[in-house]
């Protein structure tokens, strides 16, 4: 089935281009179904390659999927031509009443200040509490990750003595889990964060189940019994380059970086990056729109506070 978005989205062309089918207003009203409703919470400064990465994973599925994207308004962009985001992006004020089947709230660079501290985590903190009885499950993936758990579960982030950074094998912690069908019991995925959460406190809480780990990196994936949040901290949602466009402009800023571990074929910077995440990506992407398609309500109205 073809995703439904705004036409004026950057990512349309380049999606068509790859073969993943994109329709309007006016063609999904033709279609007999109800198409899950998903909204992405963009917090990313460079909007447009997080818009194409995470509609790319969400693209494949044979179900009609309707996504609006959304930003804090509370932050000017300055990485974001703000007339486009004007154009395409909801509000709070937009959002607030509706209702949807899953959220996405991504990453942003701001790990190193303390959430409160956070220009826009007031408002963000506006969105967690209307997830709470407006949707039905909540993807948080890095910094987002870390910020909901803090949130929701008062369980803090920890400065890392040096950044992680680099494709990382995790390893499966719970059998025939829905979100981890079709995993091998290793896989990878890209990280470039400078925290990490407190292991022990989701340890020791029963409402959080661990779903994936590595003893040098700890906790990778966490969720509540019912997938009502999930929490990734790390990026599936990275293409091959992602983690070489940082390494180069950091490099480029003077910054001497370390060289992203496990990514270049015998750590060869001159090669091409290894893309050994990409099918974990697709995997675990699926697998959530599938789980939420199974278990969501036909009417989002009946969605109720749970935690």
């Amino acid at each position: 089935m073809p995703i439904k978005i705004d036409g004026g989205l950057s990512a349309v062309n380049r999606l068509r281009e790859e073969g993943i089918v994109t329709i309007g207003k006016d063609r999904a009203m033709t279609q007999d179904i109800r198409p899950l409703k998903i909204l992405i919470l963009n917090l990313m400064p460079l909007k447009k390659p997080t818009e194409l990465q995470l509609l790319r994973l969400l693209g494949n599925s044979p179900i009609q999927i309707e996504i609006d994207f959304c930003r804090p308004v509370s932050r000017v962009s300055t990485h974001t031509d703000n007339s486009y985001l004007d154009r395409v992006y909801l509000e709070w004020n937009d959002i607030k009443d509706r209702y949807y089947d899953g959220f996405i709230i991504t990453g942003a660079p701001v790990e190193k200040i303390d959430f409160e501290d956070v220009e826009y985590w007031p408002e963000l903190v506006q969105y967690f509490e209307w997830a709470r009885s407006h949707v039905f499950s909540v993807l948080h993936y890095c910094w987002g990750a870390q910020a909901g758990l803090y949130y929701y579960y008062n369980i803090p982030k920890i400065m890392l003595p040096k950044k992680l950074y680099g494709i990382y094998p995790y390893g499966l912690t719970t059998n025939f889990h829905p979100l981890l069908r079709g995993f091998d019991d290793r896989y990878f995925i890209p990280q470039s964060r400078y925290t990490r959460v407190d292991d022990n406190k989701i340890d020791a809480d029963p409402r959080l189940e661990v779903l994936s780990r590595s003893a040098e990196n700890g906790i990778n994936i966490c969720s509540t019994s019912d997938m009502r949040h999930i929490f990734v901290m790390g990026h599936f949602e990275y293409d091959r380059n992602s983690l070489q466009d940082e390494f180069i402009r950091d490099k480029n800023k003077g910054l001497d970086p370390e060289q992203p571990k496990f990514y270049y074929p015998d750590n060869d910077s001159s090669e091409q990056p290894c893309f050994k995440w990409c099918s974990y990506a697709h995997l675990f992407y699926t697998n959530w729109v599938n789980m939420v398609y199974q278990e969501t309500p036909y009417d989002l109205l009946q969605l109720t506070r749970k935690e």
